[in-house]
């Protein structure tokens, strides 16, 4: 901030200029004027929907500092800053920041947050009152912009609640509860490899990963942040997300046993967030059990990198579950639970953890184990051209690679006279997916209506659909496609394609193992990127390793997109 001393050194030198060209003339420097001030609306409904729009801009003007003399030219030495308040003669509370151009932009969350500060009450509309305050000097009186009024209604922050968003930042229907709003959320993900996210709080801050490598644990709001990631362990996890002290843990639950009146091993149905078991109660009433089990803690002291090896297991932590009234409570000393079985005969003791602030226990009469998830769809008639003298097979497959929302991806040879459909069962000719709206390339699909998909041009696609959101896209795949991150190098290299359909190769030179490992990528846009194991490529998968056990020099490395395979040798 300019200081009326540096205001005074100026106004020195421009006394002393015109002293030596305008002998005995008196040179004056006028004081600033109030500007106008202007507002884009006069009325604001604020929701979650729009937190992220602009939803209100102001606009000013200024009066400069000017000297009597036409021939000479003032600093601009002027200190804006914008004032909201409740009350239109601003006694209330105030909220003020400092800016540097002449007018300002609020978004939806940003606004929110002011009515907010200022005690503003939720769901009902608020007078704000915004005006510019322009000084030139700690020690000089400061002018102000007319007062411009506007209605706004805000939302309730609930700060109680962290938002689970998806690695674009859009609302996965997941949270984590902080009971006393103190910033510390808690709760249960049932998390895939690797799997990553943002959390937002009531208030619209976005928290992921600091953004620097090698700090998987710490937190960050900033525009430059990443967002989180677990370990390669897939399952369940209790998570803690501390924004106050920016760090963030994750708890992999490997097993629950049950022990007392019933006993035996608990199952996860990650898709539901809940463990199961099914049991024979001899006749209906109370049962007395305990539930405990065994952890693995991965945070900033152990980062995430090899959790699915001995070099990093986390750390062993002991795990259970007790009873405080009708819900249950998380830590590592058991307590006992009280359970009804409903009927003599087979039950399922369900521990449902779906909801961070009521984690439940009940049970249910009969058998209920998780849903199974097939790991593949098929696509019979997408080759019957190019396979002369073959009905329609099932040899074609996509493999599962996002249970949340059952999606598939997979490259396919096509060439198709009669269309095709998606099977999500082997050699089950009822149960398919056929097309809803669309052409050869994207669209929506419909179960059992009866019209094949659209055959594309005959090559090579990649196929991704999801039968939740009943969509499909393919996208073909050229002559080339490409490797990065060997010897952390993220350049794209070339991988030629050979006779065989669907395979691609070229040489690797390997200087040193790779810190992050090998991706695959089908695109310059870097939109589809493989991973892969043991020899095994997955769409969306961890990262290619086998450098780090090869010693330096040059490798070929080959790619089967069809069979889903890869070797670096």
């Amino acid at each position: 901030m300019k200081t009326i001393k540096n205001f005074f050194l100026t106004l020195a030198a421009i006394t002393c200029f015109t002293a030596c060209e305008k002998d005995g003339e008196k040179i004056y420097l006028n004081s600033l004027e109030p500007g106008d001030l202007i507002a884009s609306e006069n009325t604001v409904m604020l929701t979650q929907k729009n937190s992220k729009q602009i939803v209100l801009s102001l606009a000013w003007t200024k009066d400069a500092l000017t000297v009597s003399d036409p021939d000479m030219q003032a600093p601009d030495l002027t200190d804006m800053t914008m004032q909201v308040s409740t009350s239109e003669d601003f006694s209330n509370s105030i909220t003020e920041s400092v800016e540097t151009s002449l007018s300002k932009a609020y978004t939806g969350a940003e606004l929110n947050t002011i009515a907010k500060n200022l005690g503003a009450t939720p769901n009902v509309a608020n007078s704000l009152y915004f005006r510019v305050k322009s000084s030139t000097g700690n020690n000089m009186k400061p002018v102000y912009t007319n007062t411009t009024v506007v209605s706004v209604t805000p939302y309730s922050i609930d700060m109680s609640v962290g938002y689970i968003l998806d690695s674009k930042q859009e609302e996965t229907g997941n949270s984590l509860y902080s009971a006393t709003s103190n910033g510390e959320y808690i709760g249960f993900m049932g998390a895939t490899s690797w799997y990553n996210y943002y959390l937002r709080e009531g208030d619209g801050t976005i928290w992921g990963n600091d953004g620097v490598s090698g700090t998987a644990f710490l937190l960050s709001s900033e525009n430059t942040k990443w967002n989180f990631w677990f370990p390669a362990l897939s399952g369940c996890y209790y998570v803690n997300v501390n924004t106050n002290k920016k760090v963030w843990s994750a708890l992999y639950i490997s097993n629950l046993t049950v022990n007392g009146d019933i006993e035996g091993e608990m199952t996860f149905d990650r898709p539901n967030m809940r463990w199961t078991m099914t049991f024979n109660a001899a006749q209906a009433g109370n049962l007395t059990i305990r539930t405990s089990g065994t952890g693995q803690l991965y945070d900033y002291s152990t980062g995430t990198d090899n959790s699915d090896s001995d070099t990093n297991p986390g750390i062993a932590t002991s795990i259970a579950f007790a009873q405080n009234g009708e819900t249950l409570t998380f830590g590592q000393q058991p307590g006992d639970i009280i359970i009804n079985a409903p009927a003599a005969g087979e039950c399922t003791l369900i521990l449902d953890l779906s909801n961070p602030k009521a984690w439940k226990v009940e049970v249910e009469s009969g058998n209920e184990k998780p849903t199974e998830i097939n790991p593949y769809v098929y696509l019979p008639g997408v080759d019957d051209a190019i396979n002369e003298g073959q009905n329609w097979t099932f040899d074609n497959k996509l493999s599962l690679y996002d249970e949340d929302n059952l999606s598939y991806a997979g490259a396919v040879n096509t060439g198709s006279q009669w269309g095709y459909q998606i099977a999500i069962e082997d050699g089950n000719w009822e149960d398919v997916y056929t097309l809803a709206s669309g052409d050869a390339y994207q669209g929506t699909l419909a179960f059992q209506s009866g019209t094949n998909l659209p055959a594309p041009a005959e090559g090579l696609y990649f196929f991704d659909i999801s039968l939740k959101a009943q969509t499909y896209q393919l996208t073909a795949i050229g002559n080339e496609i490409y490797y990065s991150g060997a010897n952390d190098d993220w350049t794209l290299h070339t991988l030629t394609a050979t006779a065989d359909k669907g395979v691609f190769s070229g040489n690797v030179t390997i200087e040193k193992a790779s810190e992050y490992g090998i991706q695959i990528i089908l695109d310059t846009a870097w939109t589809y990127k493989f991973g892969g194991t043991d020899g095994v490529l997955y769409y969306k998968g961890t990262n290619i390793t086998e450098d780090a056990v090869l010693a330096p020099g040059t490798y070929t490395l080959t790619v089967d997109l069809i069979n889903r395979t890869y070797t670096l040798k």
